[in-house]
């Protein structure tokens, strides 16, 4: 089947509506917005969105290194270019075609491969599809893939799969498995407020996210780190030894609550990266990952 037509988006999506749109249909009755109810599941086959021309704009990826660790450099952290897709991630989820809510939908893991180092300043064209749900033993997956080109040279791409918990396949294939990955290490304190300076640079407004009151509205105790922060800290704790080409694989593991501590630990063989955000009391992973050259 031929990849659906990208709609393309122009000017720079807003991640509170977006996901406003994104999450509406899972309020049972509620659709305070035109064009969000969802069609069904066995119908989907795939959307994709797009943004045309965007600049790499150096105090946007400034502000985003400061939260998530990053040096100040001439050059992109490896995750930032995700963020320029975020609001087309929350377009697709928003769409009425898009069989599932954003809330409630888990992102289980993420891989993303680095051609070259982009530049700031660099003007990128920006793509996200999905096509229709794959098994798992815990429900169905959906993989928004994103590229970023320029021109005609794709210079960085992603793959972010995330979890719709049901009805499920036992013989499905689990997803990323990371063997030797490491425990221990250097620990990090993380402030309350962590979420909410993570959501102003990335445009992730996920009540779950924000403060105690709205993570118990949606079942956690108190706020969570993105796991999109815990990724991008993890690499900026490596990026000074990894090459600009690179592709970088993770699975989320159990929510780090704020405030917490976690303890990073990277182990390097061969040029290959094993690295782990674990709890520092008893080693059970928060997120695992490798890094290899491309």
């Amino acid at each position: 089947m031929a990849a659906p037509e990208p709609v393309v988006v122009t000017g720079e999506p807003s991640g509170a509506r977006s996901l406003l749109r994104a999450a509406l249909p899972a309020v049972p009755g509620l659709n305070l917005l035109p064009g969000v109810r969802k069609g069904p599941v066995s119908a989907f086959t795939g959307l994709a969105y797009a943004r045309r021309r965007v600049e790499v704009r150096r105090s946007a990826v400034e502000q985003y290194a400061a939260v998530c660790g990053f040096p100040r450099k001439d050059t992109v952290p490896l995750p930032y270019p995700h963020l320029l897709a975020f609001g087309l991630h929350m377009a697709i989820m928003g769409d009425p075609a898009f069989p599932y809510p954003a809330i409630g939908t888990v992102h289980l893991e993420n891989s993303i491969t680095a051609h070259r180092a982009i530049g700031v300043g660099e003007v990128l064209d920006l793509e996200t599809s999905v096509g229709a749900p794959r098994p798992h033993p815990k429900g169905s997956l959906l993989d928004f893939v994103t590229t970023a080109t320029v021109g005609d040279e794709t210079v960085w791409d992603e793959t972010s799969t995330y979890l719709r918990r049901g009805r499920g396949d036992a013989d499905a294939a689990g997803g990323l498995v990371v063997d030797g990955a490491p425990t221990g290490g250097v620990e990090w304190r993380l402030p309350a407020d962590l979420g909410r300076r993570y959501a102003r640079v990335s445009g992730d407004h996920n009540p779950i996210h924000l403060y105690p009151l709205t993570a118990r509205a949606l079942g956690f105790r108190r706020q969570i780190a993105h796991g999109m922060w815990t990724l991008a800290r993890s690499v900026a704790a490596i990026e000074n030894r990894l090459p600009d080409a690179v592709t970088v694989a993770v699975a989320f593991k159990r929510p780090v609550f704020l405030p917490g501590t976690v303890a990073f630990a990277d182990t390097a063989e061969g040029g290959v990266h094993t690295f782990a955000m674990t709890d520092p009391r008893d080693g059970s992973p928060h997120l695992v990952g490798r890094a290899t050259p491309v």
